[in-house]
């Protein structure tokens, strides 16, 4: 059994990051249930927060240069992939993950709009892991920070707290925390390419590995679009395992892979602080220089 106390993970919630953007006009507004981001009149991407959804997600993501969804949502493969998502299967019994709310769901309680209308978007969300017939054990605030580096590069920036409510088991699980669906075209299956920060392709070279980050692009006509998570240095488990498919999945998924037993615990009261960044980016990790963007990250930029 994994264990990890608040006095350890209090480390982790010092880190400052100074977003660099592009001079953009990006613009955000609530209608229903969802936040329309739009960059430079365009259509970027929505949050979806809706009362018959498992958990909040993004969809779609448009890339700068197609104005298409970089993402799928709910592919006939696996209907529980929601393109750019967060959540946790076999946490206390529940599945915050996989279809079924019954089993469990991530309920945005207070989603917010903090800045927009100038060079970036500042969305904020508070989130309770909740279940029929139990207490809940998470809850969760979330900040997403939009900025566009380049006209090249659309940039999300993402910190989510968690605070444990009470002792918290999670059993091995792939179906575990920050996650991508990549569209079908862009696909290793359909020629696109996976790739680490140590070059290592497709997910016979990325399954298990340690790494900072990994990028996901393919053609689109004559031009190539794509997808990169970089964790943050300051992350428990940096740098995470990453549970990769060539059909198109990628997600830094530290619970997969316990390395003593089947189980990790948080005791109540611990906070986990995890910060990812997401660019959507036309070219290949070549061409939009992801290492690069990574040390970037790295260094609070």
């Amino acid at each position: 059994m994994r264990r990890l106390f608040p006095y350890v993970l209090a480390i982790f919630a010092v880190t400052t990051i100074t977003v660099a953007a592009s001079g953009a006009k990006i613009t955000a507004e609530k209608v229903g249930s969802k936040i329309n981001v739009t960059i430079d009149g365009k259509f970027f991407t929505s949050y979806i927060f809706s009362d018959d959804e498992k958990y909040p997600f993004f969809f779609p993501v448009n890339g700068p240069h197609s104005g298409g969804s970089v993402t799928s949502m709910r592919n006939a493969e696996y209907p529980h992939h929601s393109s750019l998502f967060f959540g946790c299967d076999l946490v206390n019994g529940g599945n915050y993950w996989q279809e079924g709310l019954e089993r469990g769901r991530i309920i945005s309680v207070n989603t917010q709009i903090e800045k927009q209308g100038g060079d970036t978007a500042v969305i904020t969300d508070e989130c309770m892991w909740s279940r029929p017939g139990a207490f809940s054990p998470v809850r969760d605030t979330r900040k997403y920070i939009i900025t566009t580096p380049s006209p090249a590069i659309f940039q999300v920036d993402i910190e989510i707290r968690m605070e444990m409510l009470m002792d918290v088991h999670i059993l091995k699980t792939n179906h575990s925390l920050f996650s991508a669906r990549m569209a079908v075209d862009l696909s290793v299956k359909n020629g696109g390419t996976m790739m680490n920060a140590e070059g290592l392709r497709s997910e016979s070279g990325t399954f298990g590995r340690n790494s900072a980050w990994i990028d996901y692009y393919g053609k689109r006509g004559d031009f190539y679009e794509g997808l990169a998570i970089i964790q943050h240095p300051s992350n428990p488990w940096y740098p995470s395992q990453w549970f990769t498919r060539d059909y198109g999945f990628m997600s830094p998924t530290p619970l997969y892979w316990p390395e003593n037993d089947k189980e990790t615990f948080l005791q109540k009261g611990t906070e986990l602080v995890l910060r990812y960044r997401v660019l959507v980016h036309s070219g290949t990790t070549a061409d939009a220089d992801i290492a690069g963007q990574f040390e970037k990250y790295k260094a609070g930029k």
